[in-house]
């Protein structure tokens, strides 16, 4: 097949990217901003008509959660209108299509793991404009797949987990929110379960997926500097309160990721386990 992937230079496209090797049998174009505008709807049509995409996989979005109160249109055209954009353009061909989208459609009051079924009710920019990309695409592409996540993180780029290590290293000590539950996901993970619904066969709807298990950020934070053999950082619970933010977080948005098993018979590892791959190839990458 041929599988277009977009916003190929973030956490999640380079995973795709570097999972690419296992997967042979495909051939793939890998683009972010400079190669392709997703938000160019001409282009985006030529792209993919002209490739012969069988699959877009769209990884691109804009993720800065607090910015985005102050960027509402720019959010909306990268999370909302652009993959609408892609999402027709798949559909003119034939291709199906995998939407990457997050915890932050749902405001994070539940106390049970969310699952497909439970009605949205985001409480942010980002969030708001992450669901309307969902509806979008849905409406748009017959054959489209949304796949929800939460609390990525990688070897690449910048995110929680290497924030936290640098800070570790840093200072004597640290304050991170205990109030807020969720689980972390490895961006390599969600990326496989990715390869495994293109190989089998994509199945249309939308689908939770983080790791296994469940933390809060204190104890994400603790487990990070454990593992990463950082000793001599004290870190200190904080409530949401004591650190203010421009956009609300959800307090709980643990994910659900029973109906992803079950279509594509994969096993999700718990996120310590996936940590300690992490950590263990950022230490490679600095040897």
């Amino acid at each position: 097949m041929n599988i277009l992937v977009t916003g190929a230079n973030g956490q999640l496209g380079n995973e795709m990217r570097a999972l690419s090797a296992e997967n042979g049998q495909h051939t793939y174009f890998f683009t972010d901003v400079q190669e392709l505008d997703i938000c160019d709807e001409q282009a985006i049509r030529a792209f993919v008509s002209g490739n012969r995409v069988d699959v877009i996989v769209n990884c691109a979005a804009y993720t800065a959660v607090d910015k985005a109160e102050d960027n509402p249109e720019l959010c909306d055209k990268l999370n909302h209108i652009a993959p609408g954009y892609l999402a027709a353009a798949a559909e003119a061909c034939g291709a199906a299509m995998i939407q990457v989208s997050t915890d932050y459609v749902f405001d994070g009051t539940g106390h049970i793991p969310y699952t497909e079924d439970i009605a949205p009710c985001p409480n942010s920019v980002y969030g708001s404009t992450k669901l309307a990309g969902e509806q979008a695409v849905g409406e748009k592409c017959s054959r489209a797949m949304i796949i929800r996540t939460a609390w990525l993180y990688s070897i690449y780029g910048n995110n929680f987990v290497k924030t936290m290590i640098r800070l570790g290293n840093e200072r004597e000590k640290l304050g991170v929110v205990f109030d807020q539950i969720g689980t972390p996901t490895y961006a390599n993970d969600l990326a496989r379960a990715i390869f495994a619904a293109i190989n089998q066969g994509i199945v249309p709807g939308v689908y939770h997926f983080s790791d296994e298990g469940v933390c809060s950020w204190y104890d994400f934070t603790v487990a990070i500097h454990r593992l990463a053999g950082i000793a001599s950082c004290k870190v200190k619970p904080l409530h949401t309160a004591d650190y203010p933010a421009k956009a609300p977080r959800p307090h709980y948005s643990v994910l659900d990721k029973t109906k992803i098993k079950d279509t594509f018979g994969i096993e999700i590892p718990h996120w310590e386990e996936s940590l300690k791959r992490c950590i263990n190839q950022l230490r490679m990458e600095t040897l």
